[in-house]
C-alpha cells in the first residue's frame, strides 16, 4: 500500500505517483476505486494480484462520488469527470494514458 496524497492506494509495487509492476510509464498516474472493495488500485491486475475477490467496476448509481485518484497532484474525480477529460487531469494538467480506455469497462460501470 502507497499513500498518495493521504489516500491509500493498494496493488503491486506501487508507487508515489501510483505507478505500478503493470504499468509504469511517465502517463500512468491514475488509480481507481473499485466498487467490491472501496479500495483504490493503479489497475485491474493490481486488484486481481492482492485480492481474494472479483473486481467489480464503479457502478452508475455512484457516479457523483469521486472514483478516479490522480496521482500526480492527489485529485480525486468522479467517473464522468475523468470519461470527459480527455487524458489529462483537470486539476494539475498531468497527462493520463489514454491506454487505459481499453480497460475501462473493467473501472467503471458502462
Amino acid at each position: 500500500m502507497q499513500l498518495v496524497s493521504g489516500t491509500p492506494v493498494y496493488g503491486v509495487d506501487v508507487g508515489p505517483s501510483t505507478r505500478c509492476a503493470h504499468y509504469h510509464t511517465d502517463r500512468d498516474v491514475l488509480a481507481f476505486k473499485f466498487d467490491c472493495c472501496e479500495r483504490y488500485y493503479p489497475c485491474f491486475r493490481c486488484h486481481d494480484a492482492v485480492t481474494d475477490h472479483d473486481a467489480e467496476p464503479w457502478p452508475r448509481h455512484r457516479f457523483t462520488e469521486p472514483s478516479v485518484l490522480c496521482g500526480a497532484c492527489g485529485t480525486k474525480l468522479t467517473a464522468p469527470d475523468y470519461l470527459e477529460c480527455d487524458y489529462r487531469c483537470p486539476s494539475c494538467e498531468a497527462p493520463f494514458n489514454p491506454g487505459c480506455g481499453a480497460h475501462l469497462d473493467r473501472y467503471v460501470e458502462q
